[in-house]
């Protein structure tokens, strides 16, 4: 089969659709069960992509969750602790810890849970039970892996009363070099962007602390991988073998950096004992405890915790989460990575990294402030590898 036919394109307005092989091959995917649509399947070959290469990279098996064909978290399959296991609504599911795949999606899912809500899912490897469980409990568009186990399948094709998006694609399927893509019926072709992001990319450290460790180049190499399949601009910081705050689309670097950093400080205070220990209804769905996290861990927690609001959520009325005390928490925690797109202009995003515990970073350098970054980075004691690697994505 060289061509699938589509509901819609981007809106339901835009028709015909379809996704083709315009050489006449067969496509190298098969849909199991249900029926993608063209978002749909931007965000799965985008997100397969994506795990494809961190497995390559890393060695270990990836996951990642695609919204509006930008990642909302992405991961190695490294073990959790209990309290991220908490964080993520994981702690319950039976076997997590035996299979790094689940733990990958767990911890992808997890990174920023109200942007995934919806999301599409990438696995590297075949999908087993666990991982499928994993799915199964949230709220998902659909799955794109390589292959699914019998029982996986199983479980996946019950959800959505049957119709849940599953893509099984060839995992040796190479495109051709040259790419192609009409705007307003103006085709434009340019060279695949087939650039292997490895450790050989971070040997060129410009700053004062040269000390890199394995863990910071694993996680500045999900950072950078990330961002080769984020829309431009973008910053992605890293921590523990996954993503723990994108910041995608922004015509601002700075907008950028401030985005993500605040998606990896939220990442953080889910963890907390403060944040663990919220007294939910048991009638509170999923969704909604995100949500209400989500708001108690900002300036405008009196949404949630005001008379007539929180008796909604909440058994008893939680104390707030204040501002000094979130940051009180933030400024004892370091060892993140940072990997940005493109050069940075100024400084600031480096302030603004070193207040989320940003301790390492990759960027292409070369721009004429270049002296003012590093500077910025010595004054901090952070390590920087300038990559001369630009990752913009469109």
């Amino acid at each position: 089969m060289n061509e699938i036919q589509l509901k819609y394109g981007c809106n339901p307005h835009q028709k015909p659709s379809r996704v083709y092989m315009d050489n006449g091959a067969d496509l190298p995917l098969d849909v199991l069960c249900g029926r993608p649509g063209y978002i749909n399947f931007l965000d799965a070959l985008n997100a397969w992509q994506l795990v494809k290469e961190l497995k390559a990279a890393c060695s270990m098996p990836a996951a990642a969750s695609f919204k509006h064909v930008s990642p909302s978290g992405a991961a190695l399959g490294v073990a959790m602790s209990e309290n991220l296991k908490k964080a993520c609504f994981v702690d319950d599911i039976p076997g997590l810890d035996s299979s790094p795949l689940a733990m990958a999606y767990a911890r992808a899912r997890g990174v920023d849970r109200m942007s995934s809500f919806g999301d599409f899912i990438a696995l590297s490897d075949r999908c087993d039970a666990v991982t499928a469980s994993v799915i199964k409990r949230e709220v998902s568009d659909g799955v794109i892996a390589p292959g699914y186990d019998e029982d996986a399948l199983e479980i996946l094709c019950s959800k959505r009363n049957g119709n849940y998006n599953i893509i099984r694609i060839d995992e040796n399927y190479m495109p051709a070099d040259t790419e192609r893509k009409q705007v307003f019926g103006i085709t434009f072709e340019q060279g695949r962007n087939d650039i292997a992001i490895n450790a050989g990319c971070l040997s060129n450290i410009v700053t004062q602390n040269k000390n890199l460790p394995e863990s910071a180049v694993r996680d500045l190499l999900v950072s950078l991988i990330t961002l080769k399949y984020t829309q431009s601009n973008s910053v992605c910081y890293a921590f523990d073998g996954q993503a723990v705050g994108v910041g995608a689309g922004q015509q601002s670097r700075i907008h950028c950096t401030r985005l993500a950093g605040d998606k990896a400080d939220k990442w953080l205070l889910r963890q907390t004992g403060r944040v663990l220990s919220l007294p939910f209804r048991d009638d509170v769905k999923r969704a909604d405890r995100d949500n209400a996290i989500d708001v108690y861990l900002s300036d405008d927690w009196d949404d949630v915790l005001r008379d007539g609001e929180w008796q909604k959520i909440f058994t008893r009325r939680p104390d707030p989460f204040t501002r000094e005390e979130r940051l009180k928490v933030l400024s004892g925690f370091s060892g993140l990575s940072l990997g940005s797109d493109a050069f940075f202009p100024f400084g600031d995003n480096i302030e603004r990294a070193h207040r989320s515990g940003v301790t390492y970073v990759a960027q292409p350098g070369g721009s004429i402030r270049d002296d003012n970054v590093i500077a910025a980075c010595d004054k901090y004691g952070m390590v920087m590898c300038f990559d001369s690697i630009r990752l913009f994505h469109h």
